[in-house]
């Protein structure tokens, strides 16, 4: 029998559609069309085939016993009984904004810590794991001043940068989130599960795998992807020729956001992927501030949607209010952007040609009209909705 609650029938429901795993947009279409998890599970098995599940996905969504395994799904219900531990899904008003609107977002996230967090302007901060010690002192010295100035600095728990970024948000009291590619109680490298432990208490961590996922190398090209969604823009300090920092980059610029790249020595191998990113586009920044700079209309727009969905949650800020998302300004440029726009994508190329806008000025006007649902974005290219 399914629990009798209406919240814990959605968050069994919700792991019968996560758990057999396959092809994860069938899922979200009937969660679009239908509202709930609950309500999916509810459906006749016609409906369901019809939408595209496989066998597998239709037997644990129908209660067979053989649908399921019973040692994970018990695992994950003694992990979401947990004090701070969560299950956000596609249907989930907190699922995170931008990540809704990057490249085959997840249908569901584990959340250690508070999830609130994955909704805050944050920055991605990689690199390579064996950085040189001015590769690990600019990845201390950057997320310092992005946490200080109130972003929130994401990276992957790996060693090297990854740590480097966590650390130093953690130690000027700010923001971090680390996204695993592991399940959300697994630390990878095990010698990290100090550090995720404590970013759990004070930040979020974040998994789109099940607890007790162990590490596979397939696992963190995935992982990237929702590091670079989560994020307004990824910050890459030092990477090689050949590196899972390189993914995150092109994973955020398929997504319309921005990429940054520390340059460094020429003599230097772990400089190259950087000097490769930024001979492909990446803005060359030499300080924090013009991270901050660049990204700081778009999150303002984002800190909008965040006090309005606080709102709405009957949650305000400090100063007890809780202002809407910004609305679309009535000046020329909107309008001039709006007419550009059609309903087939254009890249962000062709918008500054149709409007002689520069591409920071349509970037934090694409971003407002994102957030309130007007357009859309995939493969860094905009449409109307």
């Amino acid at each position: 029998m399914f629990p009798d609650t209406p919240a814990d029938a959605d968050t069994e429901a919700l792991l019968a559609l996560l758990l057999p795993g396959g092809a994860v947009a069938p899922r979200r279409d009937l969660l679009d069309a239908h509202g709930t998890p609950a309500a999916v599970r509810a459906l006749p098995r016609s409906r369901w085939r019809g939408a595209g599940l496989d066998a597998a996905q239709i037997r644990a969504l129908d209660g067979d016993p053989a649908g399921l395994d019973p040692v994970l799904l018990a695992r994950c219900r003694d992990w979401l009984r947990q004090p701070g531990h969560h299950l956000i899904g596609w249907h989930d008003p907190d699922y995170p904004p931008l990540l809704r609107r990057a490249g085959s977002p997840p249908l569901a996230l584990f959340v250690a810590g508070d999830p609130s967090l994955l909704w805050h302007p944050a920055v991605a901060v990689v690199g390579s794991r064996g950085p040189t010690a001015g590769g690990r002192d600019n990845a201390r010295a950057f997320s310092r001043a992005l946490a200080a100035a109130g972003f929130a600095v994401g990276s992957g728990l790996a060693a090297g940068v990854d740590r480097a970024a966590h650390e130093a948000a953690l130690e000027v009291g700010g923001i971090t989130i680390a996204v695993l590619g592991t399940g959300p109680d697994v630390p990878y490298p095990q010698e990290h599960a100090g550090l995720m432990a404590r970013i759990a208490t004070e930040g979020a961590v974040v998994s789109e795998h099940p607890p007790g996922t162990a590490a596979r190398r397939e696992h963190f090209p995935s992982r990237n992807r929702i590091l670079a969604g989560l994020s307004l823009g990824t910050l890459v300090i030092e990477a090689a020729g050949r590196s899972g920092a390189l993914i995150t980059a092109r994973l955020a610029a398929d997504a319309g956001r921005e990429v940054f790249a520390v340059p460094g020595s020429i003599h230097n191998p772990m400089a190259r992927g950087c000097h490769r990113l930024i001979r492909d586009g990446a803005a060359l920044v030499e300080s924090a501030d013009e991270v901050i700079a660049a990204l700081g209309t778009w999150a303002g727009a984002l800190r909008g949607e965040l006090r309005r969905r606080l709102g709405a949650a009957g949650q305000v800020d400090k100063d007890g209010t809780a202002a809407p998302v910004p609305a679309v300004q009535d000046d020329p440029a909107h309008h001039r952007l709006w007419r550009a726009l059609g309903h087939d994508p254009s890249t962000m190329d062709q918008l500054a040609e149709r409007t002689g806008l520069t591409a920071a000025a349509l970037s934090s006007m694409l971003l407002n009209m994102e957030l309130q649902g007007r357009v859309a974005v995939e493969h860094g290219r905009y449409s109307r909705r």
